[in-house]
């Protein structure tokens, strides 16, 4: 019995298999390093959350050399693979995003690619002037004085209620606000006064009809028993205080439309003096009778409902107790006790 003749390779078969063998090797290493890198969640930043922000005009290669450099993606060069691949290139939005994990580089490409910005809560309580309201925007990095001066005198937003608006003072409703780092000034003010409008229901325009005031007037009384009550169970007896005086045509005599108009003037420096209180300003309620022309500050809710709705009381009088609340009085004998019990 003979063996049989063994079949070999001929040499250039043998390097075609070898060679295929180390393609597919090296194919397969490779994609596991790309799939690998693509999806593991990655992070090198020690603080607690990083805000990245991609402005307007930057490139691809640009935007990840910039992740790469804050630790949130590990290679720039395959930010821009991928993104190449994937026909991103020209779709990453421009804002402020915040990173606050690990995350992988194909989270990252999607979170910029959808848009998920960043929104900065920014809080107005309530009592502000436009002033003040501006200050807070600015201060949390949101446009300049000048931008926010120019954009409540935007009257035209608030016609439909209010024809004698020299700017937006009163309509910039106080609330929580929730911004990305490019809404503009005028964006901002525009949903202040919605929110105004929203709180603005049909109840309280019959009722100030039934009170036979206009929405101007009942925001500007809100806006003196904002500023004047620190406590919500007070606002509809300042409020009685203040339509007592109304009927009897007695002067208001509210310190907070003294201080406005000097604000309007020179700087307030937290003492009203004598002078202040002899200021001719319309707005000075000491020297004149009636409401003052317009709102002095933003009011809330709470105090809006109490400028509509005062209490059932004679009272005429006031006076601080220091501690936030008040003693209010029918009669200017009893004010007098009050203010020497209190205020000496």
């Amino acid at each position: 019995m003979t063996d049989k003749p063994r079949t070999r390779l001929k040499p250039g078969l043998f390097y075609l298999f070898a060679s295929a063998a180390a393609v597919c090797l090296i194919a397969t290493t490779a994609f596991s390093w790309l799939w690998l890198n693509l999806h593991s969640p990655y992070r090198d930043y020690s603080d607690e959350a990083v805000l990245f922000e991609i402005s307007r005009g930057r490139t691809v290669r640009e935007i990840g050399e910039d992740l790469e450099g804050r630790g949130i993606i590990q290679s720039a060069d395959l930010f821009w693979f991928y993104t190449w691949m994937k026909g991103k290139t020209k779709s990453l939005k421009a804002g402020e995003y915040q990173f606050d994990r690990p995350v992988s580089l194909i989270e990252v490409v999607r979170k910029l690619d959808s848009g998920d910005v960043h929104y900065h809560r920014v809080t107005v309580p309530e009592g502000l002037d436009v002033v003040e309201t501006a200050a807070v925007f600015v201060e949390a990095g949101f446009g300049s004085h000048s931008e926010f001066e120019a954009a409540t005198q935007l009257v035209d937003l608030v016609d439909r209620i209010d024809q004698k608006a020299e700017n937006l003072e009163g309509y910039l409703f106080p609330d929580t606000y929730f911004l990305t780092r490019e809404t503009s000034a005028p964006e901002i003010v525009r949903r202040m006064v919605t929110r105004f409008f929203e709180s603005w229901t049909e109840d309280l325009d019959k009722r100030a009809e039934e009170l036979k005031m206009s929405p101007r007037q009942v925001v500007t009384l809100a806006s003196l028993i904002e500023k004047e009550a620190a406590l919500v169970q007070e606002r509809r007896l300042v409020s009685a205080v203040f339509h007592n005086r109304l009927a009897k045509r007695m002067r208001l005599a509210c310190d907070p439309t003294v201080i406005y108009a000097v604000k309007q003037i020179k700087k307030y420096d937290g003492v009203i003096n004598r002078s202040d209180l002899e200021l001719d300003s319309p707005y000075n309620t000491y020297l004149y009778p009636g409401l003052p022309p317009g709102p002095i500050a933003s009011p809330g809710t709470e105090s809006i409902s109490a400028a509509l709705n005062p209490a059932e009381d004679e009272c005429l009088y006031f006076v601080s107790k220091n501690d936030g609340s008040h003693v209010f009085s029918e009669t200017y004998a009893e004010h007098s006790r009050a203010v020497r019990r209190y205020q000496r």
